[in-house]
């Protein structure tokens, strides 16, 4: 697991190897999370292998976790059990015989943390808004797969394309975003952010 960087103060990052992971994967063998803190309040992100530092700072805070997508559960649930903490969760996959206990919420929701949702390539794959520090995290709707931040064309579903996507997270660029969070490749500035939705005006 790499080290804990502070991206700005009170947002952490760190990556850690997904279990799940097999060579010939279209993603990374490491994957990103974050913790962003307040003087009262923890949230983790996606959390996965979460650094000793960070679990003394979860001690002593309310901790929340939220996950960007369900099937990035990681560590969450086992997470959210030790530390008492609050689990937020997107809506599970029809079917799911094993749905992430917590709170559901929906793209279009505000979160009493301090989050809001936006829908990214899917209903419940959602990309996050958290004003108190100008970030946005992102789970599988950008991606940095080693050629700069994406919306990967790859990944959608039929009927969808990459300017759908990027027509749906315009409003982001509204917003006084300083650093965009994505758990496939890792914290990036505004700019990456304007680069990967310009694709709709190409």
């Amino acid at each position: 697991m790499g080290a804990v960087d502070e991206v700005k103060p009170g947002v952490w990052h760190w990556q850690a190897p997904h279990p799940e992971w097999k060579p010939g994967e279209d993603w990374g063998e490491l994957v990103s999370s974050y913790a962003i803190e307040d003087d009262r309040r923890l949230l983790l992100f996606d959390p996965l292998a979460l650094p000793s530092e960070l679990v003394d700072r979860a001690v002593l805070r309310e901790t929340t976790v939220v996950l960007t997508c369900p099937w990035h559960r990681r560590d969450a649930v086992e997470l959210a059990d030790r530390l008492n903490a609050t689990l937020y969760v997107p809506p599970p996959d029809e079917g799911d015989p094993d749905p992430v206990p917590g709170i559901v919420f929906r793209a279009g929701d505000r979160l009493p943390v301090g989050v809001e949702a936006f829908e990214g390539f899917e209903p419940n794959d959602l990309v996050l808004w958290v004003e108190s520090h100008r970030v946005v995290v992102s789970g599988d709707t950008l991606v940095d797969r080693g050629n700069g931040l994406e919306l990967p064309s790859d990944w959608l579903r039929d009927g969808l394309t990459v300017d759908d996507i990027a027509d749906r997270l315009d409003p982001l660029l509204e917003l006084p975003v300083e650093y965009l969070l994505a758990t496939h490749g890792g914290p990036t500035e505004r700019d990456a952010l304007e680069g990967a939705l310009s694709v709709a005006d190409a």
